[in-house]
């Protein structure tokens, strides 16, 4: 319980388990549960009544499977980030196909995991989405690297990103906004833009989510580092 006057008491992350097998859902329930900065406000059984309770509830992030019942996952997705943008939207499956992949990230997904994870694993996948980051198993990052990034021409088997650029796309893999960016580096966001658009040009890449996956599937940054 919060006391008056308590400014230091923690803001539980909200989260909505979307699960169409039972028994799935209520163990992830059961690890949430045990958290004491995540609160689990919603469940669901399939992907429109995900849809309706995240809508209706707001959490801050809603776990998805893919393959549910009513509306899928990538569905789900979409309609959950169209009517609700505030909520993260993290991806916890057992399937890894290409078709599925692509599509979820395009619908706006802000993570992909696989059902292979463990607790701790999952733990820390909810609060790194909901800090901004975008969150991908090692797995699915080399499978996104090898769907989005173009093949590299002999003369480009080796990509030199500038110290700046690297730092930008270390804001970038951390979820930072471009003002943030800049403010960290002491530029202006047209500058961080500019970075921006030669790192895409450089890398064969189009948005800054695949430029984060690209990065995490190349190991470029280390956990928790900047």
């Amino acid at each position: 319980m919060t006391t008056p006057g308590n400014t230091n008491a923690v803001v539980p992350i909200r989260v909505l388990v979307a699960e169409d097998h039972t028994l799935v859902r209520e163990g992830t329930m059961r690890i949430l549960e045990n958290c004491p900065d995540i609160t689990v406000v919603g469940e669901a059984a399939d992907g429109v009544t995900a849809v309706a309770q995240a809508v209706a509830l707001a959490p801050d992030v809603a776990i998805l499977d893919i393959r549910m019942p009513g509306l899928n996952g990538v569905q789900a997705t979409r309609e959950i980030k169209e009517r609700n943008p505030g909520t993260a939207v993290l991806i916890v499956s057992a399937f890894d196909d290409d078709d599925y992949v692509r599509a979820l990230f395009d619908a706006g997904a802000a993570g992909y995991m696989l059902k292979t994870i463990g607790a701790e694993e999952l733990v820390d996948a909810i609060r790194r989405v909901h800090a901004g980051e975008t969150v991908i198993h090692p797995l699915i990052a080399r499978k996104v690297a090898r769907l989005l990034v173009r093949p590299a021409r002999a003369d480009e088997s080796t990509v030199h990103l500038t110290e700046k650029e690297l730092e930008v796309l270390q804001g970038v893999c951390r979820g930072l906004r471009n003002k943030e960016i800049a403010v960290r580096m002491g530029v202006s966001v047209r500058t961080v833009e500019g970075h921006l658009e030669t790192i895409f040009g450089r890398l064969g890449l189009r948005s800054r989510t695949e430029a984060a996956m690209y990065a995490a599937s190349h190991g470029w940054f280390v956990e928790g580092e900047g």
